[in-house]
C-alpha cells in the first residue's frame, strides 16, 4: 500500500518560533568552535529555538551523511567522510563547556563501517564521562543492524539512557525506513533491556498513514520489549522530496495517546505535535 499523496495544510498550532537569546548564541557559537553536528540542524527540529535557548542540543556523532535513505529524514545520504578519531575528544568538550546536566548523543547511520561506528560511540560515552562526570548521557543509537557484539559495545560504555526509534507501525516500515527492519529494531531494543540497560526508549512520528489500533498495536509491542519511554510526534516533511503529511494529528487526540500509552505501563510518555525524540529527554531520567 502506497503513502496517501494528497497534501494537507499546516494547522495554527504547528507554527515554529525563530531561535533567538543569550543561551541560543553561545550554544550555537560552542557547536561551530568544535566542529561539531547536530540533529537539531540536519533534522530540521521545530523544537531547536527552546531547546538551544535551555542550553541544550542533541549532538550527532560520525559525521553528517548518512548511509541509508529513509524518506521521512532531512540527513544527507551518500558517501560519508573518513571516522575522525578526535571527535569524541571534541565532542566531549562542548559538553563539558555547556555545563550541561543530561545530553542526547545520535548519529547517523555508518553501514560503510565494520563496526557501523561501535566504537567512536563507546569512546565519546567514556570522553563525556572523564571531561564531565556529573553529566548523564541519552543515546540514540542506529541499529547496528541487529549485531549483538556491537550493541555489546554500547551497552559495556554503560549510558543512563539508550534509544532506538520505530519511527512508524510496521505496516509503512518498509516505506519510511527503506534500509531498516521493524522486527530487528524491536529486537535490538529488548536485547539492550534484556543486558542490563536501566532505561530504554522508542519514538514514533505521526501522520504517515498509520491507524489508532496500529498505534496501540506498536505500543503493545513495544511494552513487551520492556521499553520504558514512548515518544509520540507529529511527523513533518522536511522537503517536497520528502514523504507527504497524511494528517495532522490533534494535540487534544496526542493527550489521548498519552494516557493510553501510560495506561500500559510506559513510565514516561511525551506525546505532542512537536515532541521530537530527545524533547525533554532530562525528565526521562527519574
Amino acid at each position: 500500500m502506497q503513502l496517501e499523496e494528497t497534501r494537507v495544510r499546516k494547522p495554527e498550532w504547528l507554527k515554529i518560533k525563530l531561535p533567538t537569546g543569550n543561551n541560543f548564541s553561545q550554544l550555537n557559537k560552542n557547536i561551530q568552535e568544535n566542529k561539531l553536528h547536530t540533529i537539531c540542524e540536519s533534522g530540521r527540529c521545530p523544537n531547536k529555538e527552546e531547546c538551544w535557548g535551555a542550553g541544550t542540543a542533541t549532538i550527532m556523532i560520525l559525521g553528517n551523511v548518512c548511509t541509508r535513505s529513509c524518506q521521512f529524514c532531512n540527513v544527507e545520504t551518500g558517501k560519508p567522510e573518513d571516522v575522525d578519531i578526535f571527535e569524541p575528544a571534541r565532542v566531549a568538550q562542548s559538553v563539558k563547556k555547556m555545563g550541561a546536566k543530561h545530553i542526547v548523543i545520535t548519529s547517523v547511520d555508518r553501514d560503510d563501517l565494520i563496526d557501523g561506528g561501535a566504537n567512536i560511540w563507546s569512546a565519546t560515552i567514556k570522553a563525556i564521562r572523564r571531561h564531565a562526570p556529573s553529566t548523564t548521557m541519552e543515546t540514540l543509537i542506529p541499529d547496528f543492524k541487529g549485531m549483538t557484539n556491537l550493541l555489546d559495545i554500547i551497552i559495556e560504555a554503560n549510558p543512563e539512557v539508550v534509544s532506538h526509534n520505530l519511527e512508524t507501525v510496521e505496516r509503512l516500515s518498509k516505506q519510511v525506513r527503506v534500509q531498516a527492519q521493524f522486527s530487528r529494531s524491536l529486537f535490538v531494543l529488548k536485547y539492550l533491556k534484556d543486558q542490563g540497560i536501566r532505561r530504554t526508549k522508542c519514538g514514533l512520528m505521526l501522520g504517515l498513514g498509520e491507524t489508532d489500533e496500529e498505534i496501540y498495536e506498536t505500543m503493545d509491542k513495544l511494552r513487551e520489549a520492556n521499553v520504558d519511554v514512548l515518544t509520540l510526534g507529529q511527523y513533518l516533511q522536511p522537503t517536497r522530496k520528502h514523504l507527504p503529511v497524511s494528517r495532522y494529528v490533534t494535540p487534544e487526540l496526542f493527550d489521548k495517546y498519552r494516557e493510553i500509552a501510560l495506561e500500559k505501563g510506559f513510565l514516561f510518555v511525551e506525546s505532542g505535535p512537536m515532541v521530537r525524540s530527545s524533547y525533554h529527554a532530562e525528565k526521562h531520567m527519574l
